[in-house]
C-alpha cells in the first residue's frame, strides 16, 4: 500500500471527531498522540479547525528535540502508532526514562499561571470563547480546556 493510501487509512476527520486528549500517551509522552492526530488530519486535509505545530505541539518537540517538519515528514509515510511511537523513541533526545515522566506529569499538572505568559494571554479569550461556560470553572490544569472544550468532561 502506497504512503498516501496508508494515512489515509489513519487520518482522522478533525471536523467530525477531536484529536485525542493531550493527556493520552503515544510512545512514552503526553501530547504526541494528538499531535500525531492533528498532523495526519493536516496532511489528509481534513483538520477543521485544528493546527498541528501549535504551543501545544510545541512543547512536546521541545522537550524532544524533533522538530515539526521531521515529525511532519514521518507521518507522510504512513506510519502507525506504533511506528510512530518506535520513531519517537528513537529520534527523541536520549532522557532517562524518569525525566521523561517528570516532564509528563509536569505537563498533566500545569496551571494555566505557569504558562508562557503568549500562551496565558492567548488563553485567556480562547477559554470564554471555546468552552461551555457551566465548565470553565472545572478548567484546573492546562489539559483540561481541551476535554472540556472537546466533550470529555
Amino acid at each position: 500500500m502506497e504512503p498516501k493510501e496508508r494515512l489515509a487509512l489513519l487520518a482522522p476527520d478533525l471536523r467530525q471527531v477531536p484529536p485525542r486528549s493531550p493527556r493520552v500517551k503515544l510512545g512514552d509522552y503526553v501530547i504526541a498522540a494528538r499531535t500525531l492526530d492533528k498532523c495526519r488530519a493536516t496532511l489528509h486535509g481534513t483538520a477543521g479547525d485544528y493546527h498541528f505545530d501549535c504551543p501545544l505541539d510545541n512543547l512536546f518537540f521541545e522537550f524532544t528535540g524533533l522538530t515539526a517538519d521531521r515529525f511532519r515528514e514521518q507521518v507522510a509515510t504512513g506510519a502507525t502508532d506504533a511506528e510512530m511511537g518506535e520513531w519517537i523513541a528513537a529520534e527523541s533526545h536520549p532522557r532517562e526514562r524518569i525525566a521523561i515522566i517528570h516532564w509528563n506529569n509536569r505537563m498533566r499538572a500545569q496551571r494555566l499561571v505557569d504558562l508562557p505568559d503568549a500562551i496565558q494571554e492567548f488563553m485567556e479569550d480562547y477559554i470564554p470563547a471555546n468552552v461551555p461556560a457551566h465548565l470553565q470553572n472545572r478548567i484546573h490544569v492546562f489539559f483540561d480546556i481541551y476535554d472540556a472544550e472537546e466533550g470529555r468532561f
